[in-house]
């Protein structure tokens, strides 16, 4: 019973948000329900039972569950994996350690297969911003092409999307529109580059665009990101942040339920992000982020939220010699614990640098070693300046050594996964009508339809107003 009250609340909220449809539509839908023929009814009825009956099962996974041979996506997910099977080892056999050039932005590739086709976009771009985060080749392939099913999860999401995990959760597939996808190609550039000079960015990390066609039936696009709630074995709670609050309740799941229900702004009234020393860093990212959506046009993104108990090992570890070596080296170059010996990001220090990779025998960093003469220490002196010149001037912060390490903040006693997400939303004719309609069935509440700018700076104002 509780997991079907959550899908009540799901499509609930749902409604509440679609009830501008015209009075003109609901009659129509109606008058076609008035002269359904009775066997009609009787076909619905049983198929409205075993839809609720797949979605109990559904509930027990967790929220997620297993996209297999009996599901309906698993024929399309499985082509997916082929397909970024094929394009994947395409990118490795035409590996390239040159700059990129305009032409990269606009590359198209098709690879035809027995039943479909899989398009790549922007291709070169996006393995080159793959490896910048530490993300092999290898290692990303055999996340998405491994023989266990995509994970599905479901969503109230207005966009009707659809929702696929890797089974190891670290990657999430999802669907969007050709107005999204074209609006992502044309200010992939400017994402690239905002992502290059605030390397520790909250910006949801896109490692992929593409486009599978099934015959003549069937095209969808779709992009791959980083979750930013991973690992998630030992989340506690999760929340989806727009700094408002029509419609911004969910009902959390029934105590002893297992489901997975992500949380809203109402849902966090009274708690606070607890993270001293890191809030500063927290608030001046938020607003560098948002300021550059804000430069774009674009409102309506979320700032996701989840936190963990910090365990007793992991508080030790934070502060040990070894560690502070290897949290220094992935803060200044997130690339470097995965192999890659080129810096991926401005500043960046090389794998030899003495000052971050020699230890001596008792675990204890090495001091560097003094060069020979006056000339060479002026030098290093004058790097090492410029080196912290950019650490400060791009807003890094001192990185743990986990592999979704950009999106994860250690505070005293809670572990925090943030991150922001949905930014293709762009402030167009129709959303400043929804404007005027929403102010007016609204008054005197806040709700997501703003300005870009009134948007980032009330979604600033929320962290701040919850942060300490």
């Amino acid at each position: 019973m509780g997991a079907v009250e959550c899908k009540r609340v799901w499509i609930y909220e749902e409604e509440d948000d679609n009830k501008e449809a015209s009075a003109s539509t609901i009659s129509l839908k109606m008058m076609q329900r008035s002269v359904a023929p009775r066997g009609f009814i009787k076909r619905s009825a049983t198929q409205k039972r075993r839809r609720w009956g797949g979605l109990r099962r559904q509930w027990e996974l967790l929220g997620l569950f297993e996209i297999d041979q009996h599901h309906e996506f698993y024929s399309l997910t499985c082509m997916m994996k082929e397909g970024l099977a094929a394009s994947i080892r395409n990118t490795i056999d035409h590996a390239t350690t040159n700059e990129l050039l305009d032409d990269d932005y606009t590359a198209e590739y098709t690879q035809i297969h027995r039943g479909f086709t899989l398009e790549t976009f922007a291709g070169p771009v996006f393995a080159n911003l793959r490896g910048s985060l530490g993300v092999t080749e290898q290692e990303y392939q055999q996340s998405l092409c491994s023989d266990k099913c995509y994970l599905q999860f479901i969503s109230n999401s207005k966009s009707k999307a659809d929702f696929f995990l890797t089974n190891d959760k670290r990657f999430f597939l999802k669907t969007q529109n050709d107005r999204e996808i074209r609006f992502l190609l044309d200010n992939l550039k400017n994402y690239t580059d905002h992502l290059r000079k605030y390397p520790h960015s909250l910006l949801v990390k896109l490692l992929g665009v593409h486009r599978i066609k099934i015959s003549c039936r069937l095209k969808k696009y779709f992009i791959v990101m980083q979750s930013v709630f991973y690992p998630d074995d030992r989340i506690s709670a999760r929340y989806d942040i727009k700094g408002c609050e029509v419609s911004r309740w969910t009902d959390p799941s029934p105590d002893g339920c297992q489901i997975i229900v992500v949380l809203k702004d109402l849902n966090f009234g009274g708690q606070y992000i607890t993270l001293d020393q890191q809030r500063s860093w927290l608030l001046r990212q938020m607003e560098i982020d948002t300021d550059f959506l804000r430069s774009l046009n674009v409102l309506d993104y979320s700032l996701l939220l989840a936190h963990q108990p910090l365990q007793q090992d992991e508080r030790h570890q934070a502060l040990s010699f070894a560690s502070l070596i290897m949290r220094t080296k992935r803060s200044v170059n997130p690339s470097a614990t995965q192999g890659y010996s080129i810096p991926s990001v401005p500043g960046a220090v090389p794998e030899e640098n003495p000052a971050f990779t020699s230890e001596t025998e008792d675990g204890h960093p090495k001091k560097p070693a003094q060069a020979g003469d006056g000339h060479s220490r002026r030098h290093t002196a004058g790097s090492e300046s410029e080196e912290l010149q950019d650490f400060e001037a791009q807003n890094r912060r001192l990185l743990l050594n986990l592999k979704n390490a950009l999106h994860v903040i250690d505070g005293p006693d809670q572990r925090y996964f943030i991150g922001i997400i949905d930014i293709f939303t762009v402030y167009s004719l129709k959303k400043r009508l929804e404007y005027w309609w929403k102010r007016l069935r609204h008054p005197g509440r806040s709700f997501s339809t703003v300005s870009p700018q009134m948007y980032c700076t009330r979604l600033c104002q929320w962290v701040l107003d919850h942060t300490k």
